[in-house]
């Protein structure tokens, strides 16, 4: 069905998936953190996104309708009509999960327990990437106040009616936003200076970056790494979100491959063994890995955390 005028100024549109549809799981690694000001769930189970588009900056609302095997989405903003046109292709409706068969039991049972989930595919790389990039060699918790921070700081409040919004929606920096921010400010947000020139430079070629979106997701990764500052992890996170790559292992993260060896074979492994756990998948490497992430089971705890550098006082 296509968009229509809804109320507030808003487009409308459902979307039927054909099968069950996990939102949460589906598009929960499109969140960079509790505190994402580009998301936010709802305690009902729908949830809220943010995007640009080459038309502009939309907010994005979803709601599961199971009595009617349909997603409602609701969007604002210039760029409205886009993220609705791209609805299908956000919940997985180009995703193939034809010729996965696992048969290890922790993968067999959880990907029967989790009928509903997909690969994503946004089309938006400088979103997924931009993230990424934060993400690089830091931990999760530092990387995400450094999007939190930068977004609140130099995005723009999210495009929709604000006594319905969610308190702090933001739509993330444009590219040449991103291009002025001070250097002072990337060092508060905790941000050294290869990540923030990897950022700016991706920023700078941001209309070639959105062209990737249209070729085949292997290429556009090849491509993507061309780029000063972007490695096989970062085009792998960015294939996962921006290219629907239900191949895309996130290879060189920290935690990844000792979570799938003790998973799968019951030690942590490096990053090699691990690919040769996952090649009887191949095609579908980050599927088999999303299971492993969905079984929700963790190696004990035998150190202490580790906190990371504050780059903001070196």
């Amino acid at each position: 069905m296509k968009a229509i005028p809804a109320t507030d100024g808003a487009l409308a549109r459902t979307w039927s998936p054909g099968g069950p549809l996990d939102l949460g799981s589906t598009l929960g690694p499109m969140r960079r953190g509790p505190g994402d000001p580009t998301f936010r769930y709802e305690r009902s189970g729908g949830l809220w996104r943010t995007s640009r588009t080459p038309e502009g900056p939309a907010t994005l609302r979803l709601a599961v309708r199971p009595a009617d095997g349909e997603v409602a989405a609701t969007a604002w903003g210039p760029g409205a009509a886009c993220v609705l046109d791209g609805l299908p292709a956000l919940l997985g409706a180009g995703d193939d999960a034809s010729g996965f068969a696992p048969t290890h039991p922790v993968l067999r049972d959880t990907w029967r327990a989790h009928p509903g989930w997909r690969v994503p595919r946004t089309g938006r790389v400088l979103e997924a990437l931009a993230p990424a990039v934060l993400e690089q060699k830091v931990t999760g918790r530092e990387a995400w106040r450094a999007w939190r921070r930068l977004v609140l700081r130099y995005g723009e409040p999210a495009p929709g009616p604000v006594d319905l919004l969610p308190r702090g929606l933001a739509v993330l920096p444009d590219p040449a936003t991103w291009a002025r921010v001070p250097s002072w400010d990337w060092h508060r947000a905790g941000v050294d200076l290869t990540r923030s020139r990897t950022l700016v430079t991706a920023a700078g070629r941001a209309g070639r970056l959105e062209g990737l979106a249209d070729r085949p997701p292997v290429e556009a990764a090849a491509a993507l790494r061309t780029l000063p500052g972007i490695g096989p992890w970062t085009a792998a996170e960015v294939g996962q979100r921006a290219f629907g790559d239900a191949d895309a292992v996130s290879v060189g993260d920290f935690h990844l491959a000792k979570l799938v060896g003790w998973v799968l074979v019951g030690e942590p492994v490096d990053d090699d063994t691990m690919l040769e756990l996952l090649e009887p998948y191949r095609g579908h490497r980050y599927r088999a890995v999303r299971m492993v992430e969905l079984a929700g089971l963790h190696p004990p705890r035998r150190g202490p955390r580790f906190e990371g550098r504050d780059f903001r006082n070196m």
